[in-house]
């Protein structure tokens, strides 16, 4: 068959696509949105027949991060439903739609709930930078046990939408996030919940609670971003390193937005290989805890390679958000008075995330704040060292998950409190 009749049958397969057959959920929206996701759901179904995952240079797509989500929780013992929750195609009142898209389309946020005793609080998971919810898989069992854990892939991550990213500074990047997150939050009917967010997670969650505290009972910040700014005394070694070839480069590519996941994408069929290498070196030989089964390493290899490769979107974040070196460009520290949710920062005893961020903002703070190390675990403590991990969180929670005073947590031994 020649490439132009292979051209001409693809296109007459995917315009017989019909309105009826969705592969996704969502629990909300409207009959119409509904319509447009099935639509667009059978053309990439139909693609995908077409065009099979092996003859593809970058072997992903949206339904291969979901399949990898679900073989990835698939070794958990609690039961959880998995959802796309619309969050229509913009802020409500806005004239741009997440921000300069051209198309009216609804979007999706990816979620997990997991079962739970009735009357449990609730506790809504953030994942990090170049992370997604399933990044929590060793933690959402024992966290079930005292929580209706909910986690989420944001817009433009994960097995969530993944709109064109058109922001074209600071303000409307943290929109982006903030305001995806709030539309989702409206369509969950969610209220007085606890927040936890993971590094740039962190940096979001916060960001979110500065403008929303009244739905956010409490603020978990694991390994967060965006205390320490450029202007820093600290950040002297880095204007030395800029003044070299190596670090002039490295800054190069960090304002033209070049993101570790284009270097996935760029490699294509080997792609697989190097995040393979990666995460066995990470949670593996290099591990500062728990090393991860071969079961977990093969399953979470597969789910990342997936979250990695797809569409580039949310990502791109990554310039407006933070100057070279992981420096904010609007730091948290800045609005640390403003604070008016109680806050617990989480960081791993060797997370390269340095700590002294957050007991500087604790100076600020005219809320609750504490701030707990966990041992044998470093940026990704809760992958590192779940038991001490589950154990700062309890702890942090603790006056929500037990209304009888002789059944407070207590502070685990080697969990150190600053």
């Amino acid at each position: 068959m020649s490439l132009n009749r292979f051209r001409l049958r693809m296109a007459e397969e995917i315009s017989k696509t019909k309105l009826g057959s969705s592969a996704s959920a969502s629990v909300s929206g409207s009959s119409a949105a509904s319509a447009a996701s099935a639509a667009t759901n059978a053309a990439k179904s139909r693609w995908n027949i077409l065009w099979p995952n092996s003859l593809r240079w970058i072997p992903t797509s949206t339904d291969n991060i979901i399949a990898a989500e679900n073989r990835l929780l698939s070794i958990l013992k609690t039961p959880y439903v998995q959802e796309q929750v619309n969050i229509g195609s913009g802020p409500p009142g806005s004239k741009v739609r997440w921000f300069r898209s051209s198309s009216d389309e609804s979007r999706f946020i990816n979620t997990v709930t997991f079962d739970a005793k009735e009357g449990s609080p609730t506790l809504v998971m953030v994942h990090g930078y170049g992370a997604s919810q399933g990044f929590f898989f060793r933690n959402f069992d024992a966290l079930a046990s005292r929580f209706r854990v909910i986690a989420i892939d944001q817009l433009g991550w994960g097995g969530s939408s993944r709109p064109d990213f058109t922001c074209k500074s600071t303000e409307e990047t943290e929109a982006w996030f903030i305001d995806s997150f709030e539309e989702w939050r409206k369509s969950k009917n969610l209220s007085n919940f606890i927040l936890l967010g993971h590094s740039f997670g962190g940096y979001v969650a916060a960001k979110y609670a500065l403008k929303h505290p009244e739905h956010v009972q409490h603020l978990v910040l694991v390994g967060s971003a965006g205390f320490s700014a450029e202007s820093d005394a600290k950040s002297e070694w880095l204007t030395k390193f800029r003044a070299t070839w190596k670090g002039a480069l490295l800054n190069h590519l960090w304002e033209s937005n070049f993101t570790p996941q284009k270097l996935i994408r760029g490699l294509g069929p080997w792609g697989p290989g190097l995040v393979n290498r990666y995460t066995s070196a990470r949670f593996g030989a290099h591990s500062v805890g728990t090393v991860l089964t071969d079961e977990e390493s093969r399953l979470l290899t597969d789910y990342v390679y997936h979250t990695l490769a797809a569409k580039a979107s949310g990502e791109l974040c990554l310039k407006y958000i933070f100057s070279f070196g992981a420096f904010a460009r609007k730091p948290l520290l800045q609005s640390a008075s403003e604070w008016k949710v109680p806050t617990t920062f989480i960081y791993g005893m060797n997370d390269w995330m340095n700590y002294q961020g957050a007991v500087e903002a604790r100076k600020h703070m005219k809320v609750p704040c504490e701030i707990i190390r966990v041992p044998q675990g470093g940026h990704f403590v809760f992958i590192d060292n779940p038991a001490g991990f589950h154990s700062a969180v309890m702890y942090a929670c603790r006056k929500y998950i037990s209304q009888d005073s002789s059944h407070q947590e207590l502070i685990p031994d080697g969990v150190q409190l600053v």
